[in-house]
């Protein structure tokens, strides 16, 4: 199987995906009720897509083309304010977060879909084991070598991606002590981690033919690298983010995805090196294990520093680009959190001191998922 051409597409236009957690509203477990979301969903006209996740209490929404974070946060509200509506009527309730705190993996049922059950014969236990959550950003290249560039250039940013998002603490009933334990699900699959150190679509393609001789890849959706080319669609794809606990954090990662995009683009402000990798896995760790108050060793200079600094340095360096897309405030809620090295996973992980009980922790995030609506109806 040959590696598709690399679709044109908008330079820096956005698409976002969210992975959520369908929970029944008595004891706020997972509940397998993705096929009657579906059926429901599927009656109201919306942008974007809403689809089946590799277990049948998961379900992934996707917007259209955005051009801006503004228009990403209206797309994901009102498939959000729709989702709310239908899981209402199933008397179930929608949240985010990158694990559900207590839901046990072997009680997981696969969603029946081909694909899902393909991936169930080579993987066993890992894809029920799969039922975690992610936000999945991405960002328009105007060529595919620009797309190559870009990917490697934005790898050096992935523990900012990671400390930002973070948001399962809790696995199986217990306190991880990582603010993303998600991520370490993924690790276990063979083809995670990072992509190969191509700079242009030529020697990619070399990659890929080898990889497709081997008889272990037959597509690219066969890589579950954390950031990976989507040549069908002209962009690359960002694929470390726990799922946020609301719509306008997802919106807001997305602007610093794409902040950071226009300023690889426009100013190119360091070329990539193969030695950027040999801190890529430490520092990603760093982030899962710590989020905000990781270390952060600066693959260019190997210089140590609290991530939580160099995201605020880093913020510094794309606002010009953000004001272009007049996302400017939501930059801010980014630095903010930053400031109150405040995540999700240390909301959830405050509501769990405060609560004593997950179920009432998830009920809450639920609610918070909500937005307005959980004001007017509650």
């Amino acid at each position: 199987m040959s590696l598709e051409p690399f679709q044109k597409s908008g330079a820096l236009s956005l698409g976002v995906e969210l992975e959520l957690q369908l929970v029944n509203t008595h004891d706020y477990d997972l509940a397998p009720y993705a096929e009657d979301m579906l059926r429901l969903m599927s009656k109201v006209p919306l942008p974007g897509t809403v689809v089946p996740e590799m277990t049948s209490s998961m379900i992934e929404i996707s917007t259209g083309i955005c051009q801006s974070p503004s228009e990403v946060l209206g797309q994901l509200a009102q498939i959000r304010d729709a989702l709310v509506k239908s899981a209402d009527k199933l008397n179930i309730a929608v949240t985010g977060g990158g694990t559900h705190p207590f839901q046990k993996w072997h009680e997981q049922r696969i969603y029946d879909k081909p694909r899902f059950r393909e991936l169930t014969e080579l993987y066993g236990y890992l894809t029920k084991q799969f039922t975690i959550f992610g936000q999945h950003v991405h960002v328009g290249c105007p060529s595919a070598d620009i797309a190559l560039l870009t990917l490697h250039r934005m790898s050096r940013y992935i523990p900012h991606f990671i400390a930002l998002s973070a948001s399962s603490p809790y696995v199986q009933g217990q306190d991880t002590a990582f603010d993303s334990a998600r991520l370490n699900s993924v690790f276990a699959f063979p083809l995670s981690g990072r992509a190969p150190f191509a700079l242009t679509w030529d020697d990619f393609t070399t990659y890929f033919n080898k990889m497709t001789a081997t008889g272990v890849v037959k597509s690219m959706k066969d890589f579950y690298w954390d950031i990976r080319p989507k040549p069908e669609f002209g962009t690359i794809e960002i694929r470390v983010f726990d799922t946020p606990l609301t719509v306008e954090k997802a919106a807001a990662l997305s602007a610093f995805v794409q902040g950071l995009a226009s300023w690889f683009m426009e100013d190119q402000p360091f070329m990539p090196t193969e030695d950027d990798y040999l801190v890529y896995t430490y520092n990603r760790f760093q982030a899962c294990r710590f989020g905000m108050d990781a270390v952060y060793v600066d693959p260019g200079t190997g210089q140590h520093m609290p991530l939580r600094e160099h995201i605020q340095l880093t913020l510094r360096q794309i606002d010009r680009h953000a004001a272009g897309f007049n996302a400017g405030a939501f930059l801010h809620m980014l630095q903010s959190s930053v400031e109150r090295s405040e995540n999700d996973a240390r909301w959830l992980r405050e509501k769990q001191a405060r609560e004593a009980l997950l179920p009432e922790v998830i009920r809450q995030a639920a609610l918070r998922f909500r937005g307005a609506l959980a004001h007017s109806q509650h």
